[in-house]
């Protein structure tokens, strides 16, 4: 389970916002997604806020436990800002 190092991403935001949306039209509280999902609730309310960076398995188990799609929470969630790397170069093409 990915952690953000308290920083929270507007990706990170919008799947959140996404999952909460979903959730609250199913009617279902965080606990009863947690259980779902075989997680904690905890961290069913640290992926809602942005807090944690859901990895593939994730996302694919929130959307088994919302009954929808994996699209539906991520689509076009490419278009909001990320992370960015500090630190490291640019890679050019590779040379082969």
């Amino acid at each position: 389970m990915a952690g953000t190092g308290g920083e929270r991403t507007p990706r990170q935001r919008l799947f959140g916002d996404r999952m909460r949306a979903r959730r609250l039209d199913l009617g279902l509280t965080q606990e009863e997604v947690a259980h779902r999902m075989g997680m904690d609730r905890a961290y069913v309310g640290a992926l809602e806020t942005g807090l944690r960076n859901p990895t593939l398995d994730t996302i694919g188990r929130v959307a088994v436990a919302l009954g929808c799609g994996a699209a539906e929470l991520v689509e076009g969630i490419e278009r909001a800002k990320g992370r960015t790397r500090t630190g490291r170069r640019a890679r050019g093409p590779r040379r082969d």
